[in-house]
């Protein structure tokens, strides 16, 4: 290999190492210019194809104002000179960390760059990049850009996007889903899913308490509510009947603890008299979840429990009954096998713990 092919590759190595430099300073004008002027900045995946120093200057900027934060990590590969020396092909292989401000797109993805390279009287510069993604992984990211990244917001409310993102999670996982304005909807829908004279069973809920719906349940005769009949039944001598009302209703109508962006539930339980129901002892089941509950995955939904929920129901629960609560009974609920059985409502709104 002679001196001068030893410095064309140096500085191939030097233009693709300049191009991740520029994307990660969000330097479009630098970014640009490492393009002939008729350059092809091509990424079918997203899907964009930029033509022009202009065109991949304007729409590199709409790109990057989408961006909450990105990181690109590249891998040079091999370069292939031409007959003439004057133009060249090759690859770099890319690995980046994205998400969006809208939060609809984030996740890891492994791509490759296929290259065109041209020699210009200001050196090499890039005729072609085709970007082509090889692996994604959608899965929703712990960490933040710098300065956000640190104690869950447990209160804040799921973005639009989130909620449709969770909603399509809870479907794809064989449950109902539906997202809904406030509470108001909420109770006029939980009349319109429970047939008239079904045995109805409200689990322990502030949700459902705040919002009306334990009340609209017990408090009528509509509906054979068994929450009013255990009140009846004699602790002692009832234990078995009031174990089996509780555990087999036609309906349960309760909330859950946290839902997670992947279609997961997450139940918490001091007592576990909704446990059973929750689980499949019901022949249906309806969940009104605030906005506030949805958190990224699992392990986000069990710090949840332990470090928001807990408190705030061990303080009630002093109050209300004079001892403290705990977390004694915990069901995760991955996926509902019987079609039509469990039936989220998502709402656009806190309520609830």
């Amino acid at each position: 290999m002679n001196m001068q092919a030893i410095a064309d590759r140096v500085e191939i190595e030097a233009l693709r190492a300049e191009f991740t430099d520029a994307a990660m300073m969000r330097d479009r004008p630098r970014l640009a210019g490492l393009f002939t002027p008729d350059g092809v900045l091509s990424m079918p995946n997203v899907p964009v194809e930029f033509t022009g120093r202009d065109e991949i200057l304007a729409g590199g900027e709409r790109l990057q104002a989408q961006w909450d934060f990105f990181v690109q990590n590249s891998h040079p590969g091999g370069v292939q000179f031409d007959g003439t020396g004057d133009t060249a092909t090759g690859r770099t292989y890319i690995h980046e960390v994205v998400r969006t401000l809208d939060g609809r797109h984030e996740g890891v993805n492994f791509a490759v760059y296929h290259d065109r390279y041209q020699r210009t009287p200001d050196g090499w510069r890039f005729a072609e990049r085709v970007y082509e993604v090889r692996y994604l992984d959608t899965t929703p990211l712990a960490g933040g850009a710098p300065g956000t990244v640190g104690e869950p917001p447990f209160a804040d409310e799921a973005t639009p996007a989130v909620l449709e993102r969770t909603a399509a999670a809870l479907t794809k996982n064989g449950f109902t889903a539906e997202i809904l304005d406030d509470v108001a909807a909420a109770r006029t829908r939980v009349a319109e899913l429970i047939p008239a004279g079904a045995s109805v069973f409200t689990s322990a809920s502030e949700t459902t308490r705040l919002s009306g719906i334990a009340e609209d349940i017990n408090g009528g005769d509509r509906y054979d509510a068994i929450k009013p009949r255990l009140y009846t039944i004699d602790r002692a001598t009832g234990a078995d009947e009031i174990r089996r009302l509780m555990a087999s209703p036609d309906v349960v109508v309760g909330s859950v603890a946290a839902v997670t962006e992947t279609g997961s539930l997450v139940v918490a339980s001091a007592t576990g008299s909704q446990i059973p129901a929750y689980a499949g002892g019901a022949a249906k089941a309806i969940w009104i979840v605030g906005a506030q509950k949805v958190v990224p995955d699992l392990s986000t939904a069990l710090r949840r429990v332990e470090e928001h929920t807990l408190p705030l129901e061990d303080a009630r629960a002093r109050e209300v009954y004079g001892q403290p609560s705990a977390v004694n009974r915990l069901l995760v609920l991955n996926a509902e096998t019987q079609p039509g059985r469990g039936t989220v409502l998502l709402l656009r709104e806190a309520v609830g713990f």
